[in-house]
């Protein structure tokens, strides 16, 4: 008993402004999470068919399992839900079997799922080819639109961010001043101002009779965005790689690319992989801005729902269920930097 008293006197009351802090806490804490629970959970409704079934006081979780399928496959079409469930359910089971294979295997699968599984996945996800029933990228939505986006933006703007970094430090002029110049234009403008001009915009710019799918430029546009703020990560990265480090791979003979590939990147990525991650944080958080050309994520369709007459003042339930949906994403994402951080030793 003495000790657990003595505990909490040291670590919360050891001093006039830790006891105010404790206490403001403590009392905002009880003015916040009882009635949030009550909300939530106690006076919430969990089933029925219609808003009418709504009458406890607390969250309406009705309309979140109504519109549940769109709020995550947009308004794809029912019966063929299972080509975006089939590679995003490999994709996990990959990702998990990553950790425990061994360094062979591991190249094997990093290569199938930069290389070829997009493609395959892109294939199911559009149909017109193996029997498949075409969709039309105007019919893909919510969280699934959120995630092919993301990840798409992801798997393109990280090479291209590799290689602004490496320009902006080259010797050579041109380069150099090709490379600033690209990542001072795209970190200079608003992703929304990128993004209504990709959308609506460039289509006026392209020749007659040339059409370029809409949420192809979308993923277009927010990888050149991302990629200016990963070149900024990246070289930060290569600035703290020491200078014997470059000077040693010319000693034994290492070229340009073969001395970055080998020695120097390894390095620089270690350092920075706290920033890699939240640029794809950030990146994933941002794509709810697509609505500015009328792409519908799991933000927008939330936003299509809560518009149904049927449905009117439920947006509170929607917008934390799409909170959820962000928090578990961003989350196993920070925990999965952090392991990566613990395995390869980057803390000091």
């Amino acid at each position: 008993m003495n000790k657990t008293l003595n505990y909490i006197r040291e670590k919360f009351f050891s001093s006039p402004i830790d006891a105010f802090l404790t206490i403001s806490i403590s009392y905002l804490i009880y003015l916040t999470i009882p009635p949030l629970l009550d909300w939530v959970f106690i006076s919430a409704t969990f089933s029925g068919e219609s808003k009418k079934e709504c009458v406890s006081g607390g969250a309406c979780w009705v309309f979140v399992k109504i519109w549940l399928n769109r709020f995550l496959y947009g308004m794809y079409p029912n019966d063929e839900i299972w080509r975006i469930n089939l590679p995003f359910a490999f994709l996990v089971v990959s990702i998990i079997a990553y950790r425990f294979l061994n360094e062979k295997y591991k190249k094997y699968l990093f290569l199938f799922l930069v290389i070829p599984f997009p493609i395959l996945s892109l294939m199911l996800f559009s149909g017109g080819s193996l029997g498949l029933m075409p969709v039309d990228t105007r019919e893909w939505g919510g969280l699934f639109l959120t995630l092919v986006i993301s990840i798409f933006a992801i798997i393109f703007c990280f090479p291209l961010g590799v290689l602004l970094a490496m320009g902006r430090r080259s010797n050579l002029p041109v380069v150099r001043y090709f490379s600033i110049g690209f990542i001072e234009f795209w970190r200079g403008v608003p992703l929304i101002t990128v993004l209504f001009m990709a959308g609506v915009m460039f289509p006026l710019l392209l020749p007659a009779g040339t059409n370029m799918d809409k949420l192809v430029r979308v993923i277009i546009a927010i990888t050149l965005f991302e990629a200016a703020y990963m070149a900024e990560v990246v070289r930060g990265g290569l600035q703290a790689v020491g200078r014997g480090q470059y000077d040693a791979s010319k000693a034994i003979g290492m070229g340009y690319w073969k001395s970055h590939i080998f020695i120097i990147l390894p390095q620089a990525l270690k350092l920075v992989i706290p920033g890699i991650a939240n640029t794809f944080i950030a990146l994933f958080k941002d794509t709810p801005l697509v609505f500015v050309v009328g792409l519908l994520e799991i933000l927008g369709m939330v936003n299509l729902a809560k518009t149904n007459p049927a449905w009117l003042g439920m947006a509170t339930e929607g917008y934390v269920f799409v909170a959820l949906v962000y928090w578990i994403f961003c989350f196993a994402m920070s925990r999965y930097s952090l392991s990566i951080e613990e395995k390869l030793k980057t803390t000091h």
